[in-house]
């Protein structure tokens, strides 16, 4: 299966045997891959998931181009072996705005809730929100959800998630304690 790991165990939450998942960030961004522009929200998102207890295996700003995206998508996770990786930039409508179309193109399922709950969220701020396109979806035992661009919308999106991304990340990769009465993994 694509995405799936060679020896990859099951996560157990038996005995308090929880593990620290790793994370990448992806920014999208023309003017930031060419360095004419400093990426704010990429940056923000790593202290973020590392202060969340994430360990962080990979960083970059790559060029609003699909086959860039998909190529590096594929890499961290099946190459890699990263648990989470988050995009930033490229879900709105532009017509250089392709990173959910290159992500429906490595992903294997949807996790519609995740982009639906960030929607609903953004839009008690800004009626905007309903121009994000960004998905969430796996690849093998790994979660890929896209943010947008600016750090200010990718800091309120990725606050609304970061409660389940634990507990997301060990029934995908295996786990097998109930959903309800089972605090998430630390």
């Amino acid at each position: 299966m694509p995405g799936q790991r060679a020896g990859h165990k099951p996560v157990s939450l038996q005995g308090r045997g929880r593990r620290r998942y790793t994370c990448g960030v992806l920014t999208l961004s023309d003017k930031g891959a060419r360095g004419e522009r400093e990426d704010t929200s990429g940056v923000m998102l790593c202290e973020l998931l590392r202060a969340e207890g994430f360990e962080p295996a990979a960083y970059e700003i790559v060029a609003d181009r699909r086959e860039l995206i998909v190529r590096t998508l594929v890499s961290w996770v099946d190459e890699k072996g990263i648990d989470l990786i988050i995009t930033t930039g490229g879900t709105g409508v532009s017509p250089t705005d392709v990173t959910p179309e290159a992500t429906l193109e490595v992903v294997g399922k949807l996790v519609p809730g995740i982009a639906e709950a960030m929607r609903q969220a953004s839009l008690q701020k800004t009626v905007n929100a309903m121009l994000s396109r960004g998905v969430a979806g796996i690849r093998g035992q790994s979660l890929i959800i896209n943010l947008p661009g600016s750090r200010k919308a990718a800091g309120e999106n990725i606050a609304v998630v970061l409660p389940v991304l634990q507990h997301a990340l060990y029934k995908l990769q295996g786990g097998t304690a109930d959903c309800g009465g089972v605090p998430p993994p630390a």
